[in-house]
């Protein structure tokens, strides 16, 4: 059952205010430190360690998982604190998001999607913010490749189209739809359309042989009405032009999203890395070799090639995390500074970040390779780890051989060609 929050007493808001004054509504809201926070998610990667198998079974994370991040403010970290939001940068997302993805790779993956689609949430216009956060619970998922199709009506768009690898979006009363916002004096633009999940249906079809409890299935709109305030272009994301980018006063809603927001899957490939360390540690410390070959009947522990394994996956791991870590700080930078991010430091990012999960999945191999016939039993962590990783190495946005390319295009000269 739903925890109710203080001061609502089951009314409806839009009941008992009048409309544009959801954030006169929140009572403040105390800002947990991030110490607290990061145990709190550590304590949701305890749990979620012990449903990941289950997760896998079920392809979707479990409500009363979704409920304990709820109750803990999980959600809250970069939601704008006007409405009851703590407002911390990517770079403390970030450490959340890898704390609970080091416990089940698929959670971690959901969680990250669903509390950094707070900050894009935020992008919008107010009337659209004002309208999510109605309920103080309201969570958002979507698929971005602009694929939906819009035709202009009164007041805004009858929208049709499916998006596919929506991840969690069982879990979420909003979807994020990617398609072409008609204009009135041109081509369409590709965009967001921010739709209710009631409004739409979805398609059951995630079945794969990794992160197969984050639930990507197939969202399906048929001629649902968007107004206009729930529509946003990737341009304005992009050079943070944003209604809410433009409303809110706090830089880390100016900077431009796809230098910043893919950092939410990211992150969980650096909790699978650092949770597959760990659990690689745990069993070399208690594991006698039996192979002859290997020399049988010495500890794991005492292998050169183990101790080699180990120390070189904490070295990748350590490179992504300060890799992450510098392209954040300086993207914040230029926020703070009032500066546009340059192109350059844009394409940067866009690369680093399918380059993090490169190192990250080197790291992860290089484990599981380690770990011998040991390490193949489905009752073994670092097996599904090794699956997860691997699966969310393939998105899109983290592919290397897209990312790299673009960024070396712009090395040479060229133009590049892709979303950055």
């Amino acid at each position: 059952m739903r925890v109710r929050r203080p001061g609502f007493h089951g009314r409806s808001i839009r009941a008992t205010i009048a409309p544009m004054s959801v954030v006169a509504a929140r009572s403040p809201v105390a800002r947990p430190d991030v110490p607290d926070l990061l145990a709190r998610a550590r304590a949701i990667a305890e749990l979620a360690r012990e449903r990941a198998q289950q997760t896998e079974v079920e392809r979707r994370v479990g409500e009363d998982m979704i409920e304990r991040m709820r109750e803990m403010d999980l959600f809250h970290v970069m939601r704008p604190q006007a409405y009851g939001g703590f407002e911390y940068g990517f770079d403390v997302f970030s450490e959340i998001v890898a704390a609970v993805a080091s416990g089940c790779g698929s959670t971690g993956w959901v969680y990250g999607l669903l509390a950094s689609h707070q900050w894009l949430i935020a992008c919008f216009a107010r009337e659209a913010q004002d309208e999510v956060w109605q309920d103080r619970d309201a969570l958002a998922t979507g698929s971005y490749a602009p694929v939906g199709q819009a035709v202009a009506v009164d007041g805004g768009y009858r929208l049709s189209g499916a998006g596919s690898f929506c991840s969690g979006c069982d879990n979420a009363q909003w979807q994020f739809l990617g398609g072409m916002i008609p204009q009135p004096d041109g081509a369409a633009k590709p965009g967001f359309f921010l739709v209710r999940s009631a409004d739409c249906t979805i398609d059951d079809n995630w079945h794969t042989m990794g992160l197969a409890g984050t639930g990507s299935k197939t969202i399906v709109a048929r001629d649902v009405f968007v107004p206009t305030h729930r529509t946003v272009a990737f341009a304005a994301l992009s050079d943070a032009s944003a209604p809410g980018m433009l409303a809110h006063p706090n830089p880390l809603y100016r900077q431009s999203f796809l230098a910043v927001l893919p950092i939410a899957i990211v992150s969980p490939v650096l909790g699978m890395a650092e949770g597959a360390l760990a659990d690689f540690l745990a069993m070399a410390g208690m594991r006698t070799t039996r192979g002859a070959v290997a020399g049988g009947n010495r500890r794991m522990a005492e292998l050169t090639t183990v101790q080699m394994r180990v120390a070189e996956a904490s070295a990748l791991i350590d490179a992504a995390r300060l890799l992450m870590a510098r392209d954040l700080a300086e993207a914040l930078a230029s926020a703070t500074r009032g500066e546009p991010i340059s192109i350059e430091v844009r394409l940067r990012n866009r690369r680093d970040q399918a380059f993090c999960v490169r190192l990250l999945l080197q790291a992860i191999d290089a484990l599981f390779l380690a770990a011998g016939g040991q390490g193949l039993f489905l009752d073994q962590p670092l097996q599904r780890t090794w699956r997860d990783a691997h699966a969310a190495a393939s998105h899109i946005s983290l592919n290397w051989d897209s990312t790299g390319s673009m960024y070396g295009q712009s090395l040479l000269g060229l133009e590049p060609k892709g979303q950055y």
